[in-house]
């Protein structure tokens, strides 16, 4: 398993009656390896995991291994309301045939340094599979300290990576002053990759990358080869875009996205709700501006 390249963290597609498309999970995953990504992370947040039953997420798993798992590493998203429901995921994952898991605290409930060391510990030791552990302290309400990641890497061996979305790139240098080549430390959010990337992160967990892989994966490429120039134009390009992705609706702005480029829907499931009339026609008007200066490849 190696922590590299551009990891997209794909959209869990849905018919308009809000059950899984298969068929457009399916496509859409081969059209992300075919175009350059290095892995597909589901059932994460900007897959709706929280609106995925346990079956479900698994589906979602058995597809996208049956499409691109001989290709690219699959990773499964690891989160849940209790410890329990977190370890059958993760052993279910497993046994279906991921090639690591991306390890999140519990959904709700977040307390100190004892109790979440406690439940990402159980899920890291539930399995051999490598594991990342996901630091997003605005989304989940837990914060995984420089020095709380250097004690889970000392004490857990298959933790060999920490998606880092903080968007604070100061944490990047501070894990590796801790814990050197250790880990490997992952860009969590798409509007840090370049100052991550010169941070020293190695990889990018992505979303943008849903509906333009291949810009992506070019923006990726001349960052961690230090081509800052072209990577800077790119980046400066793909920005208002990168920031859609950090909205509260970043899962319906990317869809979107993707609606736009010819692969996928806008559907999601309540709470979530489509964009409004306003909200669309907004979004939509930075992303096909964007479009309209779209870079020859």
């Amino acid at each position: 398993m190696k922590w590299n390249g551009v990891m997209t963290a794909i959209t869990t597609g849905f018919k308009e009656d809000l059950t899984l498309d298969r068929e457009q999970i399916a496509k859409h995953v081969t059209w992300l390896v075919d175009h350059g990504c290095t892995g597909i992370v589901a059932n994460g947040t900007l897959g709706e995991a929280t609106s995925l039953t346990r079956e479900e997420k698994i589906q979602v798993l058995e597809i996208c291994l049956s499409q691109v798992g001989d290709r690219v590493p699959v990773i499964s998203g690891i989160g849940a309301m209790t410890t329990a429901q977190a370890v059958t995921l993760a052993e279910k994952a497993a046994k279906v045939g991921c090639s690591a898991l991306m390890v999140l605290p519990p959904y709700q409930y977040s307390t100190d340094w004892y109790e979440m060391k406690a439940h990402v510990a159980a899920v890291i030791s539930a399995t051999k599979l490598p594991c990342m552990l996901y630091n997003d302290p605005v989304a989940y309400g837990t914060d995984f300290l420089p020095e709380n990641i250097a004690q889970l890497a000392q004490e857990y061996p298959n933790l060999v990576a920490v998606k880092e979305s903080t968007t604070d790139v100061r944490r990047i240098t501070a894990i590796r002053a801790l814990v050197g080549e250790r880990l490997s430390i992952v860009v969590g959010m798409d509007d840090v990759l370049l100052e991550g990337i010169t941070a020293g992160a190695t990889a990018w967990v992505a979303g943008t990358a849903n509906a333009l892989p291949q810009e992506s994966v070019n923006l990726f490429n001349y960052a961690i080869q230090g081509q800052y120039d072209q990577a800077f134009q790119l980046y400066k390009w793909l920005m208002p875009l990168m920031r859609l992705n950090a909205v509260p609706k970043f899962v319906q702005m990317t869809k979107l996205m993707q609606k736009v480029v010819g692969l996928g829907n806008t559907f999601v499931r309540p709470p979530r709700l489509e964009l409004t009339k306003t909200e669309y026609q907004a979004a939509l008007n930075i992303i096909n501006t964007v479009l309209s200066q779209r870079p020859s490849i």
